[in-house]
Order: structure tokens, then C-alpha cells, then sequence
């Protein structure tokens, strides 16, 4: 008998939520379209239909995490579950990477091959009638030397300011994590709370100086979206790590409220796991991002 339960595969009930997310995300990127496509000064539907896109998928987090969560409560999932929980999250991970590892293509093949083009390297093809007198093959503020009116003249983000003190909060936020890891498997409920607690404020203090730093981007350096490919591969590279590090922050917060109502134990806490995988990624990218990004 316990052979045979062991080979029983928990598969849930049918859900409307694959449905509910599938129509939540379509109102959000709509009306995100909409948005970012009216003129100046004209009101439309885009801005409200994304806000209330955005609330459909909040929602669908809440209702089907909770189900999933009571799936678990209930002792539905047994070992082959959560091999395949585990396997998952591997493969998501996995693809995570890879999603990164397309935007870091970008940084380096405009940096090691098109600018290096533009600038005359290479052999058969006349680049400067390609770009105007005076152009300077060069990465950063001084990047391509062009006229001012595109894009205007920027400066780049100084490493050492707050690029460095957001990378020793990730760094630190990841040895709070691993506290609370070792104190959940210790069976110590107040270090894991502590620990845990601690993360998501680090957490929370990493994307406020984020944002801080963007605003200093825009209004002291000048460097926004439409500065040359050098903005736009920054803001794409850390606007995106911002928003991993917002949805892990969410999901940190998610498990403290678990382990507070104790839904762990020392041997059974792959959600806990998860989250923390995921969390360590997103430390891991931000040591690449402050490297290629703010340093080289």
C-alpha cells in the first residue's frame, strides 16, 4: 500500500485561474500599449485599463496561490510532487537566465563589435558614410560624439555611489536569507522570522535607492531612454533586474506570512526553497549587472 501511494500522482481539479491570468495579463499589456502610445495631452482608456489590469493580476496571485498553498496544507503533494515542483523551478530559473543572457548579448555586441564597426574597424566597408563628421567609437557619455539634439549630451552613473551600497544590500540580503534557511531547517521559528523579515527590508531598501538613483539619472545626468544605445541597454538591464527584485521581494513577503502561520517544517519547505533559489539568482545577475554595467 505505501508503494502504491508513493506512485499516485496528486493532479489538481480543474481551474478557471489558468483563464483568469491568461485575460488579466492581455488587459494589462493592451492597455499598457494604449498608454504608451497616446499623444500629449490626450486622455484615453490606456492608463485606467492598465491600472486595472494590474489589479486582475494581483488578484489572480492572491486566489491561486492560495489554492495551491491549501493544496499543500491538506497533504495532497507526496514525493514525486514535489520532484517535479523542484524540477520546475529549475527550469524556470533556467530561463530566467536565459532572458538575461539575451539583454547582456545586446550590452556586449553593441560594445565589443558594433561600436568598434561604426569607428572604422573591419575590412570592405566604409563606415563614415554611415555616421556624421566628428564621430568617436567610444562606450559611455562620450559614446559616438554625435550632435547634442539626439538625445542630448548625458553623464554615466558613478559605480561607487549607489550602484556599490545597492550591491552590499543584495549581497547582505542573501546571507539573511541563508540565516533563515539553516534556522527553518534548525527548526528555530524566531531566527527564521528575523531572517527572513530582514531580507525583505533589504529588499525593499534596494529598489528605494533604485529608484533614487533613477531620479538622479533623469534630472542631474541627463541619462534617459533616449540617450543613444547607452541608455537604453541600462535602463533595460536594471529596470529589469528591478523588477525581479520587486516580485522576489513580494514573494519573500508571501513567506514570511507562511512561516509566521508555520506552514513549514524542518523537512517539508520547498516554497521557502524556491524563493530563496530565486532570490540568490537575482544576487547573482546583479553582481553581472554592477561589473558590465556601472564598473567596465
Amino acid at each position: 500500500m505505501g508503494h502504491q501511494q508513493q506512485d499516485v500522482y496528486f493532479v489538481p481539479s480543474k481551474s478557471y485561474w489558468p483563464i483568469v491570468a491568461a485575460v488579466s495579463m492581455f488587459v494589462t499589456v493592451f492597455g499598457a500599449a494604449h498608454w504608451l502610445n497616446a499623444q500629449p495631452g490626450e486622455g484615453g482608456f490606456g492608463k485606467p485599463l492598465f491600472w486595472v489590469g494590474i489589479a486582475m493580476i494581483l488578484g489572480m496571485f492572491f486566489g491561486w496561490f492560495r489554492s495551491v498553498i491549501n493544496e499543500s496544507l491538506a497533504g495532497n503533494y507526496n514525493g514525486q510532487v514535489d520532484r517535479s515542483f523542484r524540477m520546475g523551478m529549475m527550469w524556470f530559473i533556467f530561463s530566467e537566465v536565459m532572458f538575461f543572457g539575451a539583454f547582456f548579448g545586446a550590452l556586449f555586441y553593441a560594445r565589443l563589435f558594433a561600436v568598434p564597426w561604426l569607428g572604422g574597424e573591419g575590412h570592405g566597408v566604409l563606415t563614415h558614410q554611415f555616421v556624421w563628421q566628428g564621430y568617436e567609437a567610444a562606450w559611455g557619455a562620450s559614446g559616438g560624439g554625435g550632435p547634442e539634439k539626439i538625445g542630448g549630451s548625458f553623464q554615466t552613473i558613478p559605480a561607487w555611489g549607489l550602484p556599490l551600497l545597492n550591491t552590499l544590500i543584495l549581497l547582505s540580503s542573501g546571507v539573511t536569507i541563508t540565516i533563515a534557511h539553516h534556522a527553518l531547517k534548525a527548526g528555530h521559528r524566531k531566527t527564521l522570522l528575523i531572517g527572513l523579515g530582514a531580507t525583505v527590508l533589504l529588499g525593499c531598501l534596494f529598489l528605494w535607492f533604485q529608484a533614487h538613483e533613477y531620479a538622479e539619472a533623469y534630472e542631474h545626468f541627463n541619462l534617459t531612454l533616449g540617450s543613444g544605445v547607452y541608455g537604453a541597454t541600462f535602463f533595460m538591464l536594471t529596470g529589469f533586474h528591478g523588477m525581479h527584485v520587486t516580485l522576489g521581494t513580494i514573494m519573500l513577503a508571501i513567506i514570511w506570512v507562511r512561516c509566521a502561520k508555520g506552514h513549514f517544517s524542518k523537512d517539508d519547505h520547498f516554497g521557502f526553497e524556491a524563493v530563496a533559489w530565486y532570490w540568490h539568482f537575482v544576487d547573482v545577475v546583479w553582481l553581472a549587472l554592477f561589473l558590465f554595467v556601472y564598473v567596465l
